[in-house]
């Protein structure tokens, strides 16, 4: 998988999604200190998804409805940094295929994911309605 680890990732999170056989960038390999919206428009520009612990992301994507290839919002504080490894990878060999287009959390004990609708918003398009039924017969 194609990934892209925001500089807030551990090391160890990196190392180990790299040994998993995944092409993993690293914004604090790439270019430190870039703004979120540069993270999320190089992300989206190599198809990678992102992996990161800024929940400022969510609001890029739900409320600004910036462009993304999928967003992996790791929250697994008081895990040390092994620990946050295993559940990182763990997350991304089970549910990797439904990570591409999705806004997912990953929590000690859960993996959520969604999909935005078009234009942020936050929730899956509503279906079309049925279309109205005919008048009355002329």
């Amino acid at each position: 998988m194609n990934l892209l680890a925001d500089e807030n990732i551990d090391r160890g999170v990196v190392e180990r999604l790299r040994a998993d056989g995944h092409r993993v960038g690293w914004v604090a390999e790439l270019s430190p200190s870039i703004p979120d919206e540069e993270v999320l428009r190089r992300a989206a520009a190599e198809g990678a998804v992102l992996v990161t612990e800024d929940k400022d992301f969510g609001e890029l994507v739900y409320r600004r409805g910036l462009a993304h290839a999928g967003v992996l919002l790791v929250r697994l504080e008081g895990l040390d940094n092994p620990a946050k490894a295993e559940v990182v990878s763990q997350a991304v060999r089970d549910h990797g295929l439904d990570l591409p287009g999705a806004f997912a959390v990953v929590s000690p004990d859960s993996v959520r994911v969604r999909r935005p609708g078009p234009a942020g918003g936050g929730a899956e398009p509503a279906a079309a309605p049925d279309p109205a039924p005919p008048g009355p017969p002329p």
